[in-house]
This record gives structure tokens, sequence and C-alpha cells, in this order.
């Protein structure tokens, strides 16, 4: 019995030191990449009525070139308000950042990256970019070719007073993604998310882009946000780049993820 015992527990201090030798290894296995840890954090803010997956070609490509990436969930409850979620974002992470932001995004970053001195670059793609007291509606209209007005569903009353935008589904795929295949425009239509229809008129606060470069890509077929006022934000915001992709919509980072990671590489790289 004795003997037993004494076998007993030899084994189970081998079968301990064992795990222990096995744990450093494990570690060791999956290490962080080092080419990602001397690249800027690449930080993805969607806009209205759309969500986190409309990068999903832009993640997987940014991932191939050994970027960290984060595809943050915009609320869409108004510039102020989100810009302090991202900003949070920002904070969570070491080391420098390129903020990225798509259309009503682009109001976001412009705001969360005020006060951040790890942010280096800021890209909008097909975005707002807002000079202080500008709104995104305001903006909308000061060119004209928008179509989207008469493509929102009736707006969602929420209990708090305020209401929430949709665009009607059977008008999505033309209105917001026409060069995006039809099956998947339909289930991005599904699970638009919706924006406070006070976001797209609450004033924008002093604008980072006056003092981080930053980086214009759009479509020339873009329906939501005419391409005349995105040419005219990106001149105003002394672009370092501004790429106008031929026959894209406005989601020109769903439908050429590969033109809009090349800008967003360009400026992590400045």
């Amino acid at each position: 019995m004795k003997k037993f015992s004494r076998r007993l527990a030899a084994t189970l201090m081998a079968h301990a030191l064992g795990l222990a030798a096995m744990a450093p290894l494990h570690s060791f296995a999956q290490p962080a990449d080092p080419a990602s840890s001397a690249k800027p954090t690449i930080v993805l803010v969607h806009g209205a009525f759309a969500d986190s997956s409309s990068w999903d070609g832009v993640v997987q490509r940014l991932q191939a070139r050994h970027y960290s990436v984060i595809s943050a969930a915009n609320p869409l409850r108004g510039p102020s308000f989100d810009a302090a979620y991202v900003a949070g974002i920002v904070d969570a992470v070491k080391g420098p950042v390129v903020l990225v932001g798509h259309s009503y995004g682009g109001s976001v970053i412009s705001a969360a990256a005020n006060g951040k001195p790890n942010v280096k670059a800021l890209v909008y793609v097909a975005a707002f970019a807002p000079e202080a007291g500008e709104t995104a509606l305001g903006l909308t209209g000061k060119f004209p070719g928008s179509t989207l007005g008469p493509t929102l569903a009736p707006a969602v009353p929420l209990a708090d007073g305020g209401k929430d935008l949709y665009i009607q589904q059977d008008k999505f795929p033309a209105q917001f993604a026409a060069d995006v295949p039809l099956a998947k425009a339909r289930l991005m239509a599904v699970g638009q998310r919706p924006i406070a229809e006070a976001a797209l008129n609450e004033a924008a606060q002093a604008p980072a882009w006056k003092s981080v470069p930053s980086w214009f890509v759009y479509g020339d077929r873009d329906k939501n946000i005419p391409p005349q006022a995105m040419a005219f934000m990106a001149q105003r915001a002394n672009a370092q780049k501004t790429v106008v992709v031929k026959g894209a919509s406005h989601v020109v980072m769903t439908s050429q993820p590969e033109a809009v990671t090349r800008v967003i590489v360009e400026a992590a790289g400045h």
C-alpha cells in the first residue's frame, strides 16, 4: 500500500512538473505578431445604416498586412456621444492609432481624435469632415446630388422622445450599395443599424483634421453624400491624398475594399 502511495505521489508530481514545463511553451507558441507591434492600430468606425461587418473586406486585407484592427460598434446617437465612445477605444490602445471613419463616422473621428496625441492619421471613407458648427445634414445639402431623403422609412419613435432613422429595405440596395452584389446588399438592408435623427442635426465640435494629417477616399456614384461635397471637404482639410473610386457607391469600403485598404495603409505609413 505504501509502495502504491509512493508511486501515485511520484506520478502526480511528474504530471504537475510536466504541466509546468508545458505552460511557458504554450504561451510562447502564441506570441504577438512582431510585424504588427511595430505598426499603428487601425480603428474603423462605421456610419449610419451600416454596422461593423461593412468593414470585413478591409479588415481581412489589413490583417493580411499584419495590422492590428479594431472595428468599433458606433452607437450612432450623436457626434459628441459617439466621439466619447471612440475616444475611450483610442485611450485603451497602446501605441499609435489611425482612425478611419465611414460616412457619419467621419464626424465621429473628427471629434474623437481631439487631444489624442497617439492618433497619427485620419482617413475619411465616403465621410463627413465637418468644420466646427456644421452638421451632417447641412453638409449633405450644401451640394446637389443626395437622394437619401426620399428613401428613408418612417422614423421610429423612441422612449426618450427622439427618433431613429432607417433606409427602406427595398430601396437600400440602389441608394446605399448599388455596386454591391444584390444578395449581399439585401442582407445589409436587413442588418442596417439606425441613426438617431438628432445626430444628423448636431453641430460638430472643433475638428481634429486641422492638426492631424488626413486622407480621403470615396466613390463617384455616391448617392448619400454628394461627391462634390466630399471633394470640398477634402480640399478644405488640406488632405494628404484624395482618391476617387470610379463607379463606387456610398459603401466603397464594402464594394472596393482593396482600394480603401491601400489608402489606409498609406496613411498608416506616413
